[in-house]
């Protein structure tokens, strides 16, 4: 068996234009260097017929430029479509996936993910991806269709992993991983293996809950060398489980924040969000585990070392996408984090931004009204501080200008081509490769500013910032 973790896209076969949607989605939240994707493309009627294959093999592998393709059949179908027929639909079919994953292999082949392309002919497509999941035990994600959504609920409930429904382009519902088996036994003390630095919220088996013996096992008995920070009756450690750094925050028993966060963090999962690897609640002690950050906050890093602007511009964008997911994306309704800054995005071993700190977040079906909730023009408004803290350089926290802030500073500069220049970062002046970043970056943060009453989305933020000028007469 494959110990690459999977990811499986299923796809509807019978669409007359080939949709790639849901692979380039997956392919841009959930997959990550050296997994495996599959894209079950399932053919399951025919000219309104159910299809009979009886005459077919079971299975006839083909390659398409290195792509593995399986055509699979059903020998129990109930129509009458010629074999003639379906071998002619097949070729077809075989012809546009040809096309259309092409550019999806090179992408995959450039990050070390494995793409397999299965056509499947005849099956129910609720039960053969039930079937595909099931055969792969390493299967962590199945990105479905948006025209095969009825099937969702069945699905759902014969598998053990995330299921992602497809809305639109860039737009999809998450129903989350349900409750891990127990735990795999620790490997023992005197274990040689080296560590991992795979996120441990990625790997099978997290999140999960954690006994007391277990989080005090992670940090050395709560050692002062464990302790990072005690800061507004927060504790925050950090703890080694499975070899690998984890960060535990320790709450007083009846804070409830401990419970809001939790409910939150264990609803999300976005690969630019620290996500949650596992609680403890075990008499007055409570516990949230995350991932941990390697390599800082984007403030640390923004003051100690000169970030190129692509580099920030690819920050900016990544942590956009984790606000249009908290907004627009889950499952259960929006989430407003509430604390955004350079001070609460920190880079994963991998250097991703990563989006961390949901004890201030509030989720909406906490929350009458959608329209009386202004939780997520503040976020907007946060994300176009944390842009003028990429342009500038500074922490808006640090700022040192007693007389102002950073924003009402760098505001005024922005807004003039002329001035631009006045409030860039000094250490990257010269910015004529990379002007379309700034100016990319600089129109954002001005639209997130404005002083109107109508505040603009994160989406249409996001496509100001990618340099869509449209973006700025639908605001």
């Amino acid at each position: 068996m494959d110990p690459r973790e999977g990811v499986i896209v299923v796809v509807d076969a019978n669409r007359n234009k080939e949709n790639m949607e849901a692979l380039e989605w997956a392919l841009k939240h959930v997959v990550r260097p050296g997994d495996a994707i599959v894209v079950l493309g399932v053919l399951y009627d025919l000219a309104g017929k159910h299809i009979n294959n009886s005459c077919f093999p079971l299975n006839m592998g083909i390659t398409i430029s290195g792509i593995w393709e399986r055509l699979e059949f059903s020998l129990s179908g109930h129509g009458e479509v010629r074999p003639r027929q379906l071998g002619q639909e097949i070729q077809r079919k075989r012809d546009q996936y040809q096309i259309c994953i092409q550019p999806f292999y090179r992408q995959c082949r450039k990050n070390q993910v494995k793409l397999e392309i299965k056509l499947a002919a005849g099956y129910c497509p609720a039960k053969i991806t039930v079937d595909e999941a099931q055969n792969n035990s390493n299967t962590r994600w199945i990105v479905l269709d948006s025209h095969l959504k009825k099937h969702k609920d069945y699905i759902y409930e014969h598998v053990g992993c995330s299921l992602v429904i497809m809305k639109s382009k860039d737009l999809a519902t998450l129903m989350s991983l349900k409750a891990p088996p127990p735990p795999p036994p620790p490997p023992p003390r005197n274990s040689n293996s080296p560590p991992s630095w795979q996120p441990l919220s990625w790997r099978i088996g997290f999140p999960r809950p954690f006994d007391l013996s277990e989080v005090e096992d992670m940090t050395n008995g709560f050692s002062d060398e464990s302790l990072i920070e005690d800061l507004d009756n927060v504790r925050i450690y950090l703890g080694i489980l499975q070899e690998t750094p984890v960060i535990l925050k320790s709450f007083l028993e009846n804070d409830e924040r401990y419970w809001s966060t939790l409910m939150i963090l264990i609803r999300i999962r976005h690969r630019n969000i620290m996500n949650l690897v596992g609680y403890c609640c075990n008499g007055a002690s409570r516990f949230i585990l995350t991932d941990y950050a390697c390599f800082g906050s984007v403030e640390a890093n923004l003051i100690a070392r000169k970030l190129s602007w692509k580099a920030r511009w690819h920050i900016a964008l990544e942590i956009g996408g984790s606000l249009r997911y908290l907004h627009e994306e889950c499952d259960d309704g929006p989430i407003a984090h509430l604390s955004l800054s350079s001070s609460h995005i920190v880079f994963s071993h991998s250097f991703s931004p990563m989006l961390c700190n949901f004890v201030t977040a509030k989720w909406v079906k906490d929350h009458q009204s959608l329209a009386e909730w202004p939780y997520l023009e503040e976020d907007v408004r946060d994300y176009g501080i944390f842009l003028v803290e990429l342009i500038t350089g500074k922490s808006a926290r640090l700022f040192s200008d007693e007389a102002q802030s950073l924003v009402e500073w760098a505001v005024p500069l922005l807004k003039e081509e002329s001035s631009l220049r006045q409030v860039v970062d000094p250490r990257l002046r010269n910015i004529t490769d990379d002007c379309w970043a700034v100016h990319h970056m600089a129109q954002a943060a001005l639209l997130c500013l404005n002083n109107s009453s109508s505040i603009s989305t994160i989406t249409q933020v996001l496509a100001l910032l990618r340099g869509h000028q449209l973006a700025i007469f639908k605001c």
